[in-house]
């Protein structure tokens, strides 16, 4: 009879200890979970508006410490309540902006979660087109990726694997002057001219390059956070690139810090595919990828001020058998205020002069 109770004994002990774990395991700490409704609740709101938020946390055990909200990592509001309204929070920026909530138990436990909301500019943009001033001959070869006009001389940066350069450009002749090959692994991008160097990204290598302005020899390189490197242009102080999305970001030149990121929209969505950029006294100009317009963008606010339609440019001015691509290059003479486009593979550079349809 005793051998016969053993096995139950033992079957018995190792139950009990089964579930006395499972009772410990169920009694470890848990996170606070925190939920943020927005009133009024939209798919889209426009700047300017003003918005209510409810943050609700709550806590399975222990004691709140803490619920810290942020609008675009700016401190909204701190509190020890499991539930507030914040009032009267002003959508100050455009595109894809976020609320966080960062909660804290006594325990040291934290959480966070966030909300994302769609903004668009109170702008309507301009609606313009152009005038052909001038036209110059242009490399039919130049897969143009950037364009710089700088003490009268045009400096272009080309792309495609095995043809990228950088290129120094007589404007009349369309002729290099000057002309420095990347290795063929890389596709170049976007170009600028700050403090003396030449400013370079390449494609997808999340790499970028620094040359000397007279001998174009490489002294630096730099990598960049982005995903792709397009557009690059300068405010007189910083870099700023664009990386295909509606995203502009600020880059020290020294170090290469990101100093900060504006997003772009106009008065219906994010303006994305931003490509080649141009700085002109705080306002931006922008290809759009694929498209024959360029837009005028408020640096500071990222706002879509003005469309141009470009539609029509190149079409008097090309061969059926000529192989050109996109409009993309924009670059500015301050001296003589004049303002010149191209494209890729284009056999034309043209100076225009944007005026209202």
């Amino acid at each position: 009879m005793k051998r016969n109770l053993f096995p139950i004994v033992v079957i018995f002990c190792l139950l009990v200890s089964f579930f006395s774990c499972s009772n410990k395991s169920n009694k470890r700490p848990r996170k606070p979970v925190s939920t943020i409704n927005i009133k009024p609740a939209k798919q889209q709101y426009t700047f300017g508006n003003e918005v209510t938020l409810n943050v609700k946390t709550k806590l399975r055990d222990g004691e709140l410490k803490t619920v810290k909200v942020y609008y675009e990592n700016e401190l909204l509001k701190e509190s020890d309540k499991l539930e507030f309204e914040i009032e009267g929070v002003e959508l100050n920026q455009v595109g894809n902006t976020s609320f966080r909530v960062d909660a804290e138990k006594t325990d040291g436990l934290k959480n966070s979660r966030t909300k994302t909301l769609n903004v668009l500019s109170d702008i309507a943009p301009k609606q313009m087109s152009y005038q052909v001033i001038e036209k110059y001959p242009h490399l039919k070869t130049s897969y143009t990726q950037g364009l710089e006009y700088y003490n009268g001389v045009l400096y272009e940066g080309t792309g495609e694997k095995e043809h990228s350069k950088l290129l120094k450009v007589d404007i009349k002749t369309g002729k290099p002057l000057q002309s420095f090959d990347m290795e063929d692994k890389y596709f170049g991008e976007g170009i600028t001219i700050l403090n003396n160097k030449i400013y370079q990204l390449t494609y997808r290598a999340n790499k970028g390059f620094v040359y000397d302005l007279e001998t174009f020899a490489v002294i630096d390189s730099f990598t960049f956070k982005s995903e792709q490197g397009w557009g690059l242009t300068n405010d007189g102080t910083n870099l700023i690139m664009s990386d295909g999305t509606n995203v502009l970001t600020w880059l020290n030149p020294d170090d290469f810090s990101i100093v900060k990121k504006v997003q772009v929209a106009n008065n219906r969505g994010n303006m994305n595919v931003l490509n080649e950029l141009e700085y002109i006294d705080g306002i931006i100009y922008a290809n759009i990828y694929t498209f024959n317009y360029i837009v005028k963008i408020d640096a500071t606010s990222g706002k879509v001020l003005e469309e141009i339609n470009m539609e029509g440019l190149i079409d008097m001015y090309h061969r059926e058998s000529d192989r050109i691509d996109v409009l993309n290059g924009i670059a500015y003479d301050a001296e003589n205020d004049r303002m010149f486009v191209t494209g890729k593979l284009w056999p034309m550079l043209f100076e225009v002069k944007f005026v209202e349809k």
